[in-house]
């Protein structure tokens, strides 16, 4: 078997020119490793230097550059790029350590950097010896084997194989799922000529990298998270798996401060505070990933939902309701279907002489506003039509990853389709950009990122005319710059119908979250043949945009309960104000107060309980209510109430009127600031 090394022989020119970021260029001879370009510019950038970014693909800072001119950006920690490399070497020397530990026998299938995932930094999977189970006992152990692994400092080698000898190295070291990859890369690259492996010391990896240089660039801030059960292939007709989580940085105070994250967001899981705050309920009676909305859930649920409505109306949509199924066929005529096949539940047949295909729990509302859209004659003066409505939608998510509120198999989608003409599209992309901003706005989440998804053009997964998607991409992009919005453009991530603008939010303990959504779509039009009669008297194509703001209630919620902690800004709040009675003798007075601000429309509740008035506050504080109004002897006599905020604590007394008006004004301006209370 022959090795081929990544560091070429010398070519006929021998001769490499590097063109650095400043502009400057640097003459070397053939075989020129980045990492030599490094020690040209500074000894002390090559002693930083992790990886290399050359002619804009990641590399291994040992690659050699082949002849020619190039491009090279060298990394180092300080470059966003670094922690992938960091967290995928950090992936291999898990699993060196537990091959260590556990013996040959184990087999590892794939260990990837996970950069956008809160918690975690990296995973590896295991199939273990039938007498070797692993729990979060043993994590400690799996880390100091680890470090053994970073003091020793071993290089990361990367090798080409042909793929056949790929297959017989890891045939010769009992790692049977690598030869599975392997022969899965063959049948998706016709013609695959090498593949690429990395050696660290004995163990052997078949991996694209880059990596470290060698495990002693590690270092000291990593930690092994949590140990769970996966499915190869994430299927479940495959074997079980054991998953290792963990997380790494390049230094110990971000490691730190990641876990002090970790533990934070463990105090804000929507799950838990859903339970204490009353607001839903997941019942495995009704079935996994059903959510039941309780009183306190609903109101903040009809508050948000009913608040967006009014928003639409202004907006010039027209409200639809559509049902909870339909003939399978629609969803083939759209293309949904093929591609969400394995994720939805199945089908009906619901009586003879209904179509063979029979019905669908509606897994997505496009074909219904479609077909509403089409039941009438359009012309180019009706145009744009805005469709919206909250639908309600099914898909038989894995029960692995189904997650409280934010991964569910039923839940809404704040939808809305508008069918426009070529020449208004834009004008309607921006109004959708300009709605999705107020949604996140007026909830506070104004820390966000914009993501461009485009098509990938070497995928199959794309259905209708490369002109189509052209244009759309190009209609996004219009849209963007001349918004003057920061985005980034990531191929492979549009819808299969069209190119999307994706809001990814970032929350108050800094973990990201992709919710709203608007996707261009030339594609469904032509499927469904829609048209309008344009100013010529001729039928034309109209254009869709899919939009949700939100994306849905239910995630949207979810993420909310933990960004506010579960204390809701008061125009959201399910109770806005309790009333408590310093004892019985107030009761009247109290009741008096109740009243007049539940006539005023407030949401409000009258603690009489006999309990004493420390206890009330407690109690109304834990159930996050944002004001209190305590009254007693004082408070009768001056005909007022002494007010608590449940963060700020004691705002001093005011009269009834002032306290009203002032939770009034609140709540209209769905502001955050607690009241003022004159000196």
């Amino acid at each position: 078997m022959v090795y081929r090394d990544f560091v070429r022989e010398k070519h006929e020119f021998d001769m490499v020119t590097v063109q650095l970021p400043d502009g400057s260029k640097q003459a070397h001879d053939s075989g020129v490793t980045a990492l030599k370009v490094a020690e040209g510019i500074s000894p002390r950038l090559a002693s930083a230097a992790i990886a290399a970014e050359v002619d804009g693909k990641l590399k291994d800072i040992t690659a050699a550059l082949d002849d020619g001119e190039h491009n090279v950006r060298i990394i180092t920690s300080r470059d966003a790029e670094a922690l992938e490399v960091l967290r995928h070497t950090a992936a291999h020397v898990m699993a060196e350590a537990v091959l260590r530990l556990y013996g040959n026998r184990t087999q590892y299938t794939i260990g990837p950097a996970l950069i956008n995932d809160f918690q975690y930094g990296f995973y590896y999977d295991f199939d273990l010896p039938e007498s070797v189970s692993i729990s979060t006992d043993d994590l400690p152990k799996i880390e100091a084997e680890m470090a053994k692994i970073v003091g020793e400092k071993i290089p990361l080698e990367r090798i080409e194989l042909s793929p056949d000898d790929a297959k017989a190295e890891m045939k010769k070291i009992g790692q049977s799922y690598k030869i599975e990859m392997i022969g899965d890369l063959e049948k998706e690259n016709s013609g695959l000529s090498f593949v690429s492996v990395y050696r660290q010391g004995n163990f052997i990896d078949m991996c694209r990298g880059p990596h470290l240089p060698d495990t002693g660039k590690l270092g000291k801030a990593f930690k092994l998270m949590s140990v769970a059960g996966a499915y190869w292939r994430g299927d479940e007709n495959n074997k079980m798996l054991t998953r290792i989580y963990g997380v790494a940085f390049f230094d110990k105070k971000e490691l730190a401060a990641h876990l002090e994250r970790i533990e934070e967001a463990k105090k804000r899981d929507h799950r838990v505070l859903g339970r204490q705050l009353g607001l839903f309920l997941l019942d495995e009676k009704v079935g996994p990933g059903l959510p039941l909305w309780l009183p306190n859930g609903s109101i903040i649920r009809m508050e948000l939902e009913g608040w967006l409505r009014g928003e639409l109306l202004k907006r010039g949509y027209q409200p639809v309701h559509t049902p909870h199924i339909g003939k399978l066929d629609l969803w083939r005529t759209s293309g949904h279907y093929p591609y969400y096949e394995h994720g939805l539940f199945p089908t009906m047949n619901l009586a003879e002489g209904d179509g063979e295909d029979g019905y669908l729990l509606k897994p997505m509302n496009c074909p219904f506003h479609i077909r509403i859209y089409k039941s009438s004659q359009k012309s180019y003066r009706d145009l744009p039509v805005r469709l919206s409505e909250f639908g309600q939608v099914y898909r038989f998510e894995q029960s692995g990853e189904l997650s409280g509120l934010t991964r569910v198999r039923g839940f809404t989608q704040d939808d809305a389709h508008i069918f426009c003409t070529p020449d208004q599209l834009e004008a309607e992309i921006e109004s959708c950009v300009d709605l999705t901003k107020l949604c996140l706005a007026t909830l506070g989440l104004n820390d966000y990122r914009v993501r461009i998804g485009l098509r990938d053009p070497d995928s199959t997964k794309y259905v209708g005319k490369s002109e189509n998607w052209d244009r759309a991409e190009n209609n996004i992009r219009h849209v963007v710059q001349k918004l003057g919005m920061n985005f980034t453009e990531e191929p492979g991530e549009a819808a299969f119908y069209g190119p999307k603008i994706d809001f990814v939010v970032k929350d108050c303990i800094g973990r990201e979250w992709q919710l709203g959504t608007i996707q261009v779509d030339y594609n469904l039009p032509e499927r469904f043949e829609l048209e309008y009669t344009a100013a010529d008297n001729t039928p034309h194509r109209p254009v869709m945009i899919h939009r949700a703001p939100l994306g849905s209630p239910e995630r949207f919620i979810g993420i909310l309960i933990e960004h506010f902690a579960g204390a809701f800004p008061l125009w959201l709040a399910p109770v806005q104000a309790a009333v408590l009675p310093v004892s019985e003798k107030f009761l009247a007075y109290a009741q008096g107060i109740h009243q007049a601000l539940h006539e005023a429309g407030l949401r409000v509740e009258l603690d009489d309980s006999p309990d004493k008035i420390g206890a009330k506050i407690r109690r109304a504080t834990m159930q996050k209510i944002p004001y209190m109004a305590v009254v007693g002897g004082r408070e009768e006599e001056s005909n007022t109430v002494a007010v608590r905020h449940r963060t700020e604590g004691d705002l001093g007394a005011m009269s009834l009127e002032a306290f009203r008006d002032g939770l009034l004004a609140e709540k209209a301006s769905r502001g955050s600031t607690p009241l003022q209370v004159n000196a």
